[in-house]
């Protein structure tokens, strides 16, 4: 392998002050202890783009029970398939991985990733050449093995090393490949878009907690719309959900609330919508254009169960078969989206008494509620005075609480 292009501070001119204390600390005491360790990936990506790193990652010769033993009772392993070590600092985790020297021109799915290697050789099994530089924070370079850099300046994503066999290895690097092309809108080199339109079929053997993570961290983004598309477009959704792909395909108004998601997630880079939330956007008018033309068009009775039954029901066609939604999720989803139909039912009545109930999920269908509410200003009215009742609700709730224990 070739020596690294190595750029310094005059030609990257990434400031110090913008690299994670943490992170500095991280990787001085893994120095001082006699192992390599860069920041890597993603930050340093970031940080030439001049967009704020969400992670700081770091990589290392330290092997993770060499990380967990430096960091005691801040640390903690994680992983099978791919071991590393998750550094704590109150809420904030800073991940920390060994350098790898798994297979890189095998055309096999890679079941394990726990083969230890060097910096060259971790460098060319990462992804994308964006994603392969290293910074060393000590004499403030970039460390550049596979033309990243000038992919970055270029505003290119390419795969390192062959794409078809990329892909087949990890077929996640797909998804990927969609999410940076949202987030940044760079040019996928051909050979790479090829390969990625042969293999799209590779997906379902992907982890499905993968996936969906993915689809999770993309809907909190701020890129969420246009990801959706792409992956519409490219026609991977429509492997991984046929029923939100054609749904998509037919229908804008998801694409619309997504719009205002995106730009919420914009505004507040640090808090984003709750992930339940997230995932009521991708469904609601879905379970909406269900429940019409299942009940309502056929003049059936509808009550607040047979929503609720059919919003489990709308969630597991979407998701089913390759998703398995984590228990918790599927149920704060339900309760968000049947809650809708309480705050505004699908037959409106002559007279509606507002009754805030026991739900203590209700305040999230208030939250999404509101979402709605700035896609249809007809909507905020009624929200309006549900909020008003439920704050009004919690403070009587509060009041008496501090009066029989205060």
């Amino acid at each position: 392998m070739r020596p690294p292009k190595v750029y310094s501070i005059d030609e990257h001119k990434i400031p110090a002050y913008k690299i994670d204390k943490q992170a500095y600390y991280i990787i001085e005491k893994l120095r001082s202890s006699g192992f390599i360790a860069f920041l890597v990936g993603g930050s340093v990506r970031d940080l030439l783009l001049g967009v704020r790193p969400k992670d700081f990652d770091i990589s290392t010769s330290a092997k993770p029970e060499d990380i967990k033993n430096l960091f005691k009772k801040n640390c903690i392993l994680i992983g099978r398939r791919f071991r590393l070590a998750h550094v704590r600092f109150g809420k904030k985790i800073l991940e920390v991985s060994t350098f790898r020297a798994g297979e890189t021109e095998e055309a096999t799915l890679i079941l394990r990733d726990n083969v230890w290697g060097s910096p060259e050789k971790d460098v060319l099994r990462r992804d994308f050449t964006i994603n392969g530089l290293f910074y060393d924070p000590e004499v403030q370079t970039i460390i550049d093995y596979v033309d990243g850099y000038t992919d970055i300046e270029k505003k290119i994503l390419r795969t390192i090393g062959d794409p078809v066999t990329r892909f087949i290895q990890d077929p996640v690097r797909m998804i990927r490949l969609v999410k940076f092309k949202a987030r940044f809108d760079f040019l996928i080199e051909e050979e790479t878009f090829n390969a990625m339109l042969k293999c799209k079929n590779e997906i379902i053997k992907s982890s499905p907690n993968r996936i969906f993570e993915e689809l999770l961290r993309m809907l909190e983004s701020g890129s969420a719309k246009r990801f959706f598309q792409l992956l519409t477009k490219y026609e991977i959704l429509n492997i991984l959900s046929p029923g939100l792909a054609a749904f998509l395909q037919k229908n804008n108004k998801v694409y619309e609330l997504l719009d205002i998601v995106d730009l919420y997630n914009r505004k507040n880079h640090l808090q984003t919508l709750d992930r339940a939330i997230l995932i009521s956007v991708l469904i609601f008018f879905i379970l909406e254009s269900n429940l019409t033309k299942n009940f309502i068009e056929k003049n059936i009775p509808i009550h607040l169960g047979i929503i609720l039954q059919e919003t489990r029901n709308t969630l597991d066609k979407i998701f089913f078969p390759f998703f398995q939604i984590p228990k918790k999720l599927k149920t704060d989803v339900s309760s968000i989206l049947a809650n809708q139909f309480r705050i505004m039912p699908l037959i409106k009545p002559s007279y509606q008494h507002i009754k805030i109930p026991k739900d203590p999920l209700f305040k999230l269908a208030l939250d999404f509620f509101n979402l709605r509410s700035s896609q249809n200003p007809d909507l905020l009215k009624i929200y309006t005075l549900w909020n008003e009742k439920f704050v009004e609700s919690h403070n009587k709730k509060r009041n008496f609480f501090k009066k029989s224990y205060g």
